[in-house]
């Protein structure tokens, strides 16, 4: 009963929905109805700015790596490195992206595509493979300058570096799930990407890129 209390405080935690506050707050605008329709970095970027776009991110990172790092101490499921601690602890993460994906704040209408919110999650579990992934995604913006190709490889990457890290642990088995959830996630990005018509990351709204 205590984990399910867990699972449920993570799932609201995640689902506060920051971009859409940015939105709503700085421009007056609903991000769901403008550019990509994802309430996520990259939309807040185009649309609002590079600023706003960098406490989005940060926020959505917390909103994953806190509940992992809080809720098992808090509920006394503590992530000592066992199994079943460790499940706990990724099944909080796991809620959260949940959240960030179908916030309950807007009422599962809209969300984002869990890319940050994930990173937090992997960033508090497992921080070297986590940092690696995230290289490879700055890498690979840098060099091609879209988000979404970045985004996938760097979550399928981070199995491969997940198991180098701790074998088949089930921090390992989380990372392939929640690979897959992105990529689905993404699924209108991979159409767009093999037409040719994906945008690249360009200057944001009233910025310098």
């Amino acid at each position: 009963m205590i984990g399910v209390v867990g699972l449920a405080m993570a799932y609201v935690v995640g689902s506060f929905p920051s971009a859409y506050i940015a939105g709503r707050m700085l421009k007056g605008i609903d991000l769901r109805t403008l550019g990509s329709g994802n309430l996520g970095t990259t939309n807040v970027y185009r649309e609002i700015g590079l600023g706003p776009a960098i406490v989005v991110l940060l926020v959505d990172a917390a909103k994953g790596a806190l509940p992992v790092v809080v809720l098992p101490a808090l509920l006394g499921v503590g992530f000592t490195g066992t199994n079943s601690s460790a499940w706990w602890a990724i099944a909080f993460g796991v809620a959260a992206i949940a959240g960030h994906a179908k916030p309950i704040f807007l009422l599962w209408n809209g969300g984002g595509k869990g890319v940050a919110t994930a990173a937090g999650v992997f960033l508090a579990l497992t921080p070297l493979p986590a940092l690696a992934a995230l290289a490879a995604f700055v890498a690979i913006v840098a060099f091609t300058r879209f988000v979404s190709l970045a985004s996938m490889i760097a979550v399928l990457t981070l199995p491969a570096l997940e198991w180098f890290d701790g074998g088949a642990s089930p921090v390992f088995l989380a990372s392939i799930a929640v690979a897959l959830f992105v990529v689905w996630a993404h699924r209108t990005n991979l159409v767009r990407l093999r037409s040719g018509t994906e945008p690249r990351l360009g200057r944001p709204a009233g910025g310098t890129p």
